[in-house]
């Protein structure tokens, strides 16, 4: 009787958000009116002020903004760069500033270029063979891995740590290739960081497309000595007050467990960030609506987070754990959707086996939607920080295979996400936010104890 009911309850959720969906509307005026939504931005706090009003017309129990300091970066003009073969011949490349670089000196930065794979690869070349030169680093992702999030963690360490590791060595600048599997001339930004490197010895460092990258690879294996040219304007202000965009639905049975589901409001600022990630916290949002249009009672407190600063700095998502904590509020389970809005398989779930046996016997409950995907694995960097205490952790797997097309790209665009794949994915998630809440979470030992 209960698992015709929850079938009943998940044909209503599919159908409401396929025929009366509002997250293709909602995301069409985050991208297209808003647009790319870098923290701290303008741009970042009309999506506070939007995403407020349309929960607040949901008629949920509460709404509310948490204050949340974030770092301020700005690009400046748009960036230039070629490869110079002899004085006067010149083939100009698309590069884009990564976020949080240094700009380069106001004409530019020209040097020698020195090619690598990896960060392994300058204690092998040392200081003689790399310094007053610009790093290359142009290690592709493995395009042989299904799991495409599995290739992009496979490289992504040169784009984040490339230039601080290449400062030790006397660098002048790097250039990244961008963390793309097709071959195209966007050049993909992304946050990096300079560790502890003092500010007067940190180096610009920019990411070159896919193109651009086979180009100057080619080049350098005829002829070592040509240069590179790139100038950028970027800039890093003090930081500056944002907000997380939060609202809920109260538990009628057991309000003080609190189930979060969410995605993160900024984004990079070259696209619209629709699926990067525009489409989770609309997602997010219309779990809420679903659950409320289709006469769905929650037992337990549901919550959507629009988190902010996930892009570069993680600040929302750290002060949302920092004040559950002080207010000692018993997160039971955490749902994230930050992997685009692409057509949903399944879930990844970091929880211990007893959670992971209970979730997977409603497998059968989703095999109608298509939806197979039920993995232990990593959740999300958002509801990262809520780990503990039992919580169990998940985050939504659309398919991943055309993600990182458009990943922190300028084609991060509305254009790009399908209405249909989008509205699935936010009833594949409403379904596992009502089934969660029906039959809780299993107590962990520990928390028994």
């Amino acid at each position: 009787m209960a698992q015709n009911e929850d079938e009943v309850q998940l044909k209503k959720i599919y159908t409401q958000s396929l025929t009366n969906g509002k997250s293709y509307a909602w995301l069409d005026y985050l991208s297209n009116q808003i647009g790319g939504r870098l923290s701290g931005s303008f741009n970042a706090e009309r999506a506070v002020e939007y995403t407020k009003a349309q929960l607040d017309s949901l008629g949920l129990d509460r709404v509310w903004l948490q204050p949340v300091m974030v770092p301020k970066w700005t690009r400046g003009i748009k960036e230039f760069a070629y490869i110079e073969y002899s004085p006067g011949d010149t083939n100009n490349i698309d590069i884009c500033a990564l976020g949080g670089s240094v700009a380069t000196p106001s004409g530019g930065l020209k040097g020698n270029v020195i090619e690598v794979q990896g960060l392994e690869d300058l204690e092998k070349l040392g200081e003689e063979k790399i310094k007053g030169k610009i790093v290359f680093y142009n290690r592709p992702m493995q395009a042989d891995l299904i799991q495409t999030f599995e290739a992009y963690g496979g490289c992504v360490d040169q784009r984040y740590s490339g230039a601080a590791e290449a400062a030790k060595y006397g660098a002048v600048g790097v250039i990244v290739r961008s963390m793309n599997l097709r071959l195209d001339d966007y050049p993909h930004t992304g946050s990096m960081s300079y560790g502890d490197t003092p500010a007067s010895k940190r180096i610009p460092a920019a990411a070159i497309s896919t193109n651009g990258a086979e180009l100057l690879s080619s080049v350098l294996a005829l002829n070592k000595d040509i240069k590179f040219y790139f100038r950028q304007t970027c800039k890093v202000f003090p930081d500056a007050q944002s907000f997380n965009v939060i609202g809920e639905i109260k538990g009628s049975t057991y309000p003080n467990e609190i189930i979060t589901v969410g995605g993160h409001l900024d984004s990079w600022d070259l696209g619209d960030g629709s699926h990067d990630d525009g489409a989770g916290c609309v997602q997010s949002m219309e779990v809420l609506r679903l659950l409320k249009e289709t006469g769905y009672k929650p037992k337990r407190t549901i919550r959507a987070v629009l988190f902010m600063n996930e892009e570069n700095g993680l600040r929302g998502a750290t002060k949302y754990a920092e004040v559950a904590k002080e207010k000692e509020e018993n997160h039971v389970f955490a749902l994230e959707s930050d992997a685009g809005g692409f057509t949903p398989r399944g879930f990844s779930f970091d929880c211990d086996d007893a959670n992971f046996k209970q979730i997977t016997s409603w497998e059968p409950l989703f095999k109608p939607y298509l939806i197979h995907y039920f993995e232990k694995g990593g959740s999300g960097a958002d509801v990262g920080p809520l780990k503990g205490n039992g919580t169990v952790l998940a985050g939504l797997r659309p398919d991943s295979q055309r993600y990182f097309d458009h990943h922190h790209a300028a084609n991060d665009t509305f254009e790009h996400v399908n209405k249909r794949e989008l509205e699935l994915g936010a009833a594949t998630m409403t379904a596992l936010v009502y089934l969660i809440d029906k039959y809780g979470t299993v107590p962990s030992e520990k928390v028994k104890g």
